[in-house]
């Protein structure tokens, strides 16, 4: 089952998903935010099942990603130990894909498909 909210993780140097990072999904309830799931990237570096039959609501997200827990297991070091990502959900009826492309120095990301 494809979850309503799915990332993707790129390790940019290397030119090759991003497994085993654990990523945490959280919705902002009341200037706090809560958790909704949580996993790890499989062996393509994506997460497209975490939400199981949870319904997708409006409202603004945030996903964590533990880089510094990755790039340790790489035995290396980053400089940026967590990435954080807020997004809103507009329609909620919508797919949303948010991919985070990632080095020990920097990351980027964008609205996917």
């Amino acid at each position: 089952m494809k979850s309503p909210i799915t990332t993707h993780i790129l390790d940019v140097n290397l030119g090759k998903p991003a497994v085993g990072v654990s990523v945490t999904l959280f919705k902002l309830e009341f200037d706090d935010h809560v958790k909704v799931a949580e996993g790890k990237t499989n062996a393509d570096g994506r997460i497209v099942d975490w939400m199981g039959n949870a319904q997708r609501e409006a409202g603004v997200y945030r996903i964590t990603f533990d880089t510094d827990g990755y790039f340790q297991a790489l035995g290396d070091s980053c400089f940026y130990p967590s990435v954080s990502i807020d997004f809103r959900i507009d329609q909620p009826d919508e797919h949303y894909h948010v991919p985070l492309l990632i080095s020990a120095h920097g990351y980027s990301t964008y609205r996917g498909s």
